[in-house]
Parts: structure tokens; C-alpha cells; sequence
């Protein structure tokens, strides 16, 4: 039986919490550190807590900086990227030096900078729409909660990939959804319904 889901595990995510809700969802996952596990599967789930540096060697190390993007690109498979997951899809960050990520969204990550705000930005805040068309937020309310925790984040630049966004005294992009491509700054395996619902949803593609 061909496992739908591929959890990349590049030894800087917190997958139990993740697999618990997949579980939850009775959703079929492999746990992938290899480029044949990449292949195997359907659709693509990168975590990610840490350093975007350390995160984008990891996966290098790993060999498998190539084959998630030949997945993604050229297989067009759906990839989900949560937190640093999301951010390391993005065309590079200055964190621990500068790095170039996948570039599969535009934009660079960037630190929060205000002394006024506590950083990391931690806990549940509420996210904004900015598409009608999204298919990882079907049958979840504009303003619902999600949970973050980030000290980088993805300015919201209007590039039309933006789903959402989220208000830390300057507005970010909190997700990211356009063709095969899915991203969240936040967490939806610690998000409670909210969280499980949109799970569900990217595990509903293309069914």
C-alpha cells in the first residue's frame, strides 16, 4: 500500500506532536529521512523549530535538498511546510548568517525587530484572510486562532501566494497556499479544532 504522507524529518521538528494528530485523523504517514521515502509518498509534510541555517544544512546532509524539490516542482507533489517548515520554503533568511532556502515563496525571513512586543511571538493569535479562494481554511471562520511561536517571520508583501496574515504590532504572512504549495507559520497540530480541521483539509487534496 502506497503511504499518502512523507513527515520530513531533518532532526528539527517536533513530530510527536504532529503524528498525534495525524493519528488522530487516522491519516497514513511515513517518517522520511531519505530521498525514498520522498518518492514513495503522495504529499509532503515539512516541520520545523529552530534555525533556518541549521534546518537548510540538515536537509543538505540528508541529500534530500534536491528530491523535495524535484517532488515538489517537477512531480508537483503537495507540500505542507509548518513553522520553520514554511519559512525554509521561502527564498532565503538572515538568521545565523544569510541562507537561501527552496524559493518556492518569495520573500526572505526577517527577525522581529520592535523592543516593544515580546519576542518570540508566543501563543494563540487570530489570522486574517486574504484569499476566498483557500482550500486549507474551507470551513474554518476568518479571525479564528491558531498557535504560534517564532522569533522570524515572513513579511506580508502581497504577493498573491498569501492565504492569511497575522498582527504582532506589524502585520506577517501566517500562510501561504497556492498550487501545489501550502505553508503555515503557525502550528495547526497544536491549534486545537481549528488546527485539526486544516490538517484535514491538506490531507483531502486532491482526493
Amino acid at each position: 500500500m502506497r503511504d499518502q504522507i512523507a513527515i520530513v524529518n531533518y532532526g528539527m521538528g517536533n513530530i510527536k506532536s504532529l503524528t498525534n494528530a495525524l493519528d488522530y485523523l487516522n491519516a497514513s504517514y511515513i517518517i522520511a529521512s531519505e530521498v525514498s521515502r520522498i518518492d514513495e509518498a503522495e504529499k509532503i509534510i515539512l516541520p520545523g523549530v529552530g534555525s533556518f541555517n541549521h534546518a537548510i544544512q540538515n536537509i543538505k546532509k540528508l541529500s534530500l535538498f534536491d528530491a523535495i524539490k524535484e517532488a515538489v516542482l517537477i512531480k508537483r507533489k503537495p507540500i505542507l511546510g509548518i513553522c520553520l517548515g514554511m519559512q525554509i520554503l521561502c527564498e532565503s533568511s538572515s538568521e545565523d548568517g544569510f541562507t537561501e532556502g527552496f524559493g518556492f515563496i518569495k520573500g526572505k525571513i526577517e527577525k522581529f525587530e520592535s523592543k516593544s512586543i515580546k519576542i518570540p511571538h508566543m501563543g494563540f493569535n487570530e489570522i486574517q484572510f486574504t484569499s476566498s479562494k483557500s482550500k486549507l481554511f474551507n470551513g474554518i471562520e476568518e479571525h479564528s486562532d491558531f498557535y504560534f511561536t517564532h522569533s522570524y517571520k515572513l513579511n506580508y508583501l502581497k504577493t498573491g501566494q498569501e492565504s492569511s496574515t497575522c498582527i504582532y504590532e506589524d502585520i506577517f504572512t501566517a500562510s501561504v497556499e497556492y498550487d501545489n504549495i501550502f505553508g503555515t507559520q503557525f502550528h495547526p497540530e497544536k491549534s486545537q479544532s481549528n488546527g485539526l480541521i486544516l490538517l484535514k483539509n491538506y490531507l483531502s487534496l486532491n482526493d
